[in-house]
Parts: structure tokens; sequence; C-alpha cells
């Protein structure tokens, strides 16, 4: 098996298990009693119970087809996630330096350099009256 293949069927093994359990529910309201879904709904714990009997998946159109969607379902959202992932700036460099020119700094800079940065200074009286 290539290295292709295998990463393949690795990636998505998650997928399919989540597929074979959501055929087992499946299965689980299809023989759940009743006619109705309130009465279905009642008796689904019987039917769970029935179902996770053995192992093996069920085969029926249906029960693949809730297992298909539900596996496709949970693939879509994990790529929709992956893909928006948490950007601080979107579609603009990523990163905390911003560069900008002599104006842009001059408001912050105090005019005698022994001072320092007034707003940077914990106690006000340490600014000389400027605070």
């Amino acid at each position: 098996m290539n290295s292709w293949a295998k990463k393949l069927i690795i990636t998505n093994l998650p997928y399919l298990l989540i597929g074979l359990i959501a055929t087992k529910v499946g299965l689980a309201w299809r023989v759940a009693e009743g006619v109705d879904f309130s009465e279905k709904a009642m008796h689904l714990m019987n039917g769970l119970a029935l179902a996770f009997e053995t192992l093996i998946p069920s085969f029926h159109p249906l029960d693949l087809f809730v297992g298909l969607m539900a596996g496709a379902a949970i693939r879509i959202a994990v790529h929709v996630r992956g893909k928006n992932a948490k950007k601080y700036r979107k579609n603009m460099e990523y990163g905390s330096a911003r560069w900008g020119a002599a104006e842009d700094i001059r408001p912050y800079v105090d005019p005698v350099f022994q001072f320092g940065y007034c707003d940077a200074l914990p106690n006000p009286v340490l600014c000389q009256g400027r605070a």
C-alpha cells in the first residue's frame, strides 16, 4: 500500500467509524416499536439495545444512508471549522509588527527624552505634572 492510500485511509477512518455507529442508530430507529415520532422516540432505547448486540453494521439501505450522511456531515463540519480557523487579521499580513513613519510615532514620544513615556509609568506623580 503506497503512502497516499495509507494517508487517505488513516485520515478518513474516524468518519467511517462515526458512519458505522450511525448505521446502528438508523437500525435502532427502524426497529423501534411505534408508528409516529413520539412512539418511536419512547421505544428508541429498546431499539438501541437490539442494534448494539452485534458489531456487524446494518446493511439496510436506509441505515447505510443515515451512516453516510452522519459521516459526511461530521467531515464537512471539521473541514469548515479548519478553514475558518481564528485569525486576528483575516486576509492581511499576520503578525504583531506594523511599521510606521516618524509622523505615526511622534504623538507617543516625549519631547524631552529623559522624561520617558508618561503613559508607561504606574504613578502619575512621576509624570511631573503631565498626567
